[in-house]
């Protein structure tokens, strides 16, 4: 498998926690970092805007890649949200190996 890290950015009106649970809770994620208090400076719709907002880092695997961006894309506010990967080049096994055994394709779940 390919292990990878996703950054996504949400409000800190709690989309954060209830994202980050619900990936983990459907499999998609063996485990979600909630950093809050991240200042965001971006541009939007010709002017630049500022944010207070929080940051997911998701650890998984590229082979749920679809459908944890789908359901990034269900359960978040934003109409554009940052959804970045990073591909994990190196790692202690133990915890790779983890991260594996937490991460299941859909049709693994169901059979």
């Amino acid at each position: 498998m390919s292990e990878i890290v996703v950054l996504v950015t949400c409000p800190q009106d709690g989309t954060a926690d209830t994202l980050a649970e619900t990936l983990v809770n459907s499999r998609l994620a063996a485990c979600v970092n909630v950093i809050s208090g991240v200042k965001s400076i971006y541009r939007w719709k010709d002017g630049v805007e500022k944010d207070s907002e929080a940051l997911l880092i998701i650890k998984t695997t590229s082979e749920v890649w679809k459908e944890l961006e789908s359901k990034i894309h269900e359960e978040h506010p934003y109409d554009v949200p940052e959804i970045v990967s990073v591909p994990i080049e190196r790692g202690c096994e133990k915890y790779l190996r983890w991260l594996n055994e937490c991460v299941v394709k859909k049709e693994q779940v169901n059979s």
